[in-house]
């Protein structure tokens, strides 16, 4: 976006120029428009919001960085925003508001038409990341007994009915789910066959308080379009959509890429301190476990003593070791994260890392011992870091398997946890083969 455009945006808003700002913006859409928003100053983000009135699409605010929509949000009359969501989806809408705090949530429910309301204060109702929050709430749904005809009049005649649905959904008089009938079948369907004739029973469902990651691996493994949601007595309470799908996908890889480099849920747009008070606990915890390193070097002075290149040496073979275990923990926190790895394909997973490893730390083995003892003309030194080096390879490979086994299996997040223990593990083990191989080898016990 251009600085000219920017700042063309800005001029309007401190002009308070509806008309030119609604000329500027009238062709800029979707992401666009949010990253248009994020680039005025806060002071001017509300501005521009109430300015735009009617015109502006509450749907943008969904494309803006968590921190920049919430503060924008607290900043807008409560009414003004009542207003706005009430013409999105109820998904969405309950993606706007469910990060305030009750209080503000109050203030913008009790502006809202008591349908809207109702509808986003049960989906409000569900666990977090849960099918409940995810779910629109508006769908169709036809009792079994009409026909092909009387569904297509339903469909055409009914104002309210959601902007874009793929199934029709098929319930009993107590709304419980008897099954759905694909869109495209219906419309192929003659108009006096029945729905009961058309009807699929036997297809995927999810509850309304199940997981959204689980929610995502159904639509990738079966390639849906949409999934109803049930309640635990199987009552149609919502439909799960693609769209809202692959934003899952998109902020659960972007949750756990942060989460294995230690910076949490920060944006672009958090300020220092809370960035700063977000990174300080994993640098704290890294800290200690480089302490943890530093004493096993401290146990072999006297061999770093006598012979100096291992204080060069020894970091070689223990940053090799991490860059390694790093890759197999990569894999493997990904894998348990999609429910890949399981008990029937554990073992040969194990069983390739470790030879993976084994392999690798051969290959650097011959090349760093060749290179060592060229460097220090001295074969002895070479042989103590290339075997050193498979070591640590090799102790990576496992650890890099292990740790996020381990951690998962205690209820703990692998991609959070595993990357500190990882670290130490190559570390202490690079150093400790590095100095211990030499102390044996040279005979300096």
């Amino acid at each position: 976006m251009r600085s000219e455009y920017v700042e063309a945006v800005a001029d309007a808003v401190d002009a308070a120029d509806s008309a030119r700002l609604k000329q500027l913006t009238e062709d800029v859409y979707g992401a666009d428009l949010a990253d248009l928003i994020g680039a005025l100053t806060p002071a001017r983000r509300t501005d521009f919001v109430r300015l735009l009135g009617p015109d502006f699409d509450f749907g943008v605010l969904i494309e803006l960085d968590d921190s920049v929509r919430l503060a924008l949000i607290e900043e807008l009359p409560p009414a003004t925003v009542a207003e706005g969501i009430s013409e999105l989806d109820s998904d969405d809408a309950v993606y706007l508001i469910e990060d305030l705090d009750a209080a503000d949530q109050g203030a913008i429910l009790d502006r809202m038409p008591s349908a809207e309301r109702l509808s986003i204060e049960r989906s409000l109702d569900y666990p977090e990341e849960s099918a409940g929050r995810l779910m629109q709430t508006d769908f169709i749904a036809v009792p079994p007994f009409w026909t092909v005809g009387q569904t297509i009049d339903y469909c055409r005649e009914t104002a309210d009915l959601p902007d874009d649905f793929y199934e029709i959904h098929v319930v009993d008089p107590t709304y419980r789910l008897v099954g759905v009938v694909p869109l495209d079948r219906l419309l192929r369907s003659k108009r006096p066959v029945g729905i009961s004739d058309l009807v699929e029973e036997e297809g995927f469902v999810v509850r309304a308080d199940q997981d959204r990651e689980e929610v995502a691996r159904l639509f990738e493994r079966h390639n849906l379009i949409s999934l109803p949601v049930v309640d635990d007595g199987r009552r149609l309470v919502g439909v799960v959509t693609a769209d809202d799908v692959v934003d899952v996908v998109k902020e659960e890889a972007e949750e756990d890429f942060r989460a294995m480099h230690g910076v949490g849920d920060e944006e672009l747009s958090s300020s220092v301190m809370y960035t700063t008070r977000n990174r300080f606990l994993w640098l704290f915890v890294n800290l200690l476990t480089a302490f943890l390193a530093a004493s096993v070097i401290g146990a072999f002075e006297d061999t770093i003593a006598k012979i100096v290149a291992l204080a060069a040496l020894a970091p070689i073979v223990a940053g090799q070791g991490g860059n390694a275990a790093t890759q197999t923990m990569t894999v493997a926190v990904r894998a348990l994260g999609t429910r890949e790895l399981g008990r029937l394909n554990l073992k040969r997973f194990v069983t390739r890392e470790i030879m993976v490893s084994l392999i690798n730390g051969l290959a650097f083995a011959v090349i760093v011992g060749l290179i060592v003892w060229a460097w220090y003309q001295d074969p002895r030194l070479g042989f103590v870091i290339g075997g050193a080096m498979v070591g640590n390879l090799v102790a990576g490979g496992l650890a890099g398997v292990a740790i996020p086994l381990a951690v998962e299996k205690v209820g703990g997040d692998p991609a959070v946890i595993s990357g500190v223990f990882v670290t130490t593990v190559t570390d202490c083990v690079g150093f400790f083969a590095v100095l211990g191989l030499a102390t044996w080898w040279f005979g300096l016990m």
